[in-house]
């Protein structure tokens, strides 16, 4: 998997939207659980999540290290009447501050393990008390299918590794299922996942 900004940027020029405009099915069912207050996405790409909370009322910071994604996040959300704070960084270089959010979201943001834990570790310091955690990814078994995700083992994620990396938070969900993905083109069919509700106790 390239983490070069100019390969995303190249992936994200065409005007259709590579992962679709409807928001990820988890982050769609468990939004109700995120409290009132600001959201922040990470690896957020062309949007697609963080329009959706922000139609829900959120005020929401989008960040990823592709420019072109989020103009393309900001032209959705005026489509969709939203607002959207969208800021252009490598994750390695954001500062999450902490205290700050009533939800951090990540969905299908593969990065290398020593970058991930270091990027959970502060999401959890950065979510308010009851602050709601959620994140989808391509688990090990994802190698077996051809529906998206990294081919690189070490950039997968487990229930069980994400238990530990995301310490402090009380999961309401923390568990790794297959399921059919329709997300555009970039992920659509038969796919291994774990999914993560947590929430950040006082």
């Amino acid at each position: 998997m390239n983490f070069d900004a100019t390969f995303w940027d190249d992936r994200y020029a065409r005007d259709e939207f590579v992962y679709g405009t409807a928001p990820n099915d988890f982050v769609a069912a468990m939004a109700t659980r995120i409290p009132a207050g600001p959201v922040l996405c990470l690896a957020e790409g062309e949007g697609r999540n963080a329009v959706f909370l922000a139609t829900r009322g959120h005020a929401v910071t989008a960040v990823d290290q592709s420019a072109v994604g989020l103009a393309k996040a900001q032209r959705f959300a005026a489509a969709r009447g939203a607002a959207l704070t969208t800021i252009v960084a490598d994750l390695g270089q954001f500062s999450i501050e902490p205290a700050a959010w009533s939800g951090v979201i990540t969905t299908f943001g593969h990065l290398p393990p020593p970058l991930r834990r270091e990027v959970f570790a502060a999401a959890v310091r950065g979510l308010r008390p009851g602050g709601v955690f959620l994140l989808e990814a391509y688990t090990p078994a994802q190698l077996a299918y051809d529906t998206g995700g990294p081919r690189d083992l070490e950039l997968l994620m487990t229930a069980d590794a994400l238990r530990a990396e995301l310490a402090g938070l009380r999961f309401e969900v923390l568990h790794e299922i297959e399921r059919h993905v329709a997300e555009g083109a970039g992920h659509t069919g038969r796919a291994a996942v774990v999914q993560v509700c947590g929430v950040r106790e006082a």
